[in-house]
């Protein structure tokens, strides 16, 4: 896995840096009480990989350190269902054939603008990617999108708690964390 962002805010369509400040102060109360929630069990998530494709007769060693998939160097064939990083010397590394990826790159909540102005309410969010990549070849196996979004049941804007978009955002993780783990099962 790649490092787990922190639960944080995201104000897509307020592009200008003025723009982006309003937004930013406006939900500044969402902001702070994102900051608070824990990421649940989406740290643990690899060792949940590793034991559904134990479950199906699949030997699987869990990478503790985070991977670092920009600090890859890019790789040299490019084409359809090839990864454009090289992970083939994590092949040496870690003594393996294959890697099973997963990468979140936002959890937390998402508010969309236009400019100034917001375009919806605020949602709770879990993004990223999870993929196969064979290491001999460098092509995908599998891939698989998650973007996970989900509004709140009743009345968003309760600050200081927002229970509403916290449900959503627990709901969010689950449903993210199950999309992942779905095609693992036995």
């Amino acid at each position: 896995m790649t490092a787990l962002p922190k639960v944080d805010t995201s104000f897509p369509g307020a592009g200008c840096l003025l723009c982006l400040a309003a937004a930013s102060m406006a939900n500044s109360s969402l902001t702070t009480h994102a900051n608070t929630l824990p990421p649940e069990d989406l740290p643990k998530l690899k060792e949940l990989l590793a034991e559904q494709l134990g479950k199906r007769g699949t030997q699987a060693k869990v990478i503790d350190e985070p991977l670092k998939i920009d600090d890859l160097p890019n790789a040299s064939a490019q084409g359809p269902n090839l990864a454009r990083k090289d992970f083939s010397a994590l092949a040496r590394k870690h003594e393996v054939d294959k890697l099973l990826v997963v990468s979140l790159n936002l959890i937390g909540f998402e508010r969309t603008y236009s400019a100034y102005i917001p375009t919806g309410d605020p949602k709770a969010v879990v993004r990223g990617t999870a993929f196969l990549v064979d290491l001999k070849t460098n092509a995908y196996e599998w891939y698989q999108p998650v973007n996970v979004m989900r509004a709140s049941d009743g009345p968003w804007d309760e600050p200081a708690k927002f229970p509403g978009l916290t449900n959503a955002y627990f709901q969010a993780v689950e449903l993210g964390k199950d999309e992942i783990l779905k095609p693992f099962k036995p």
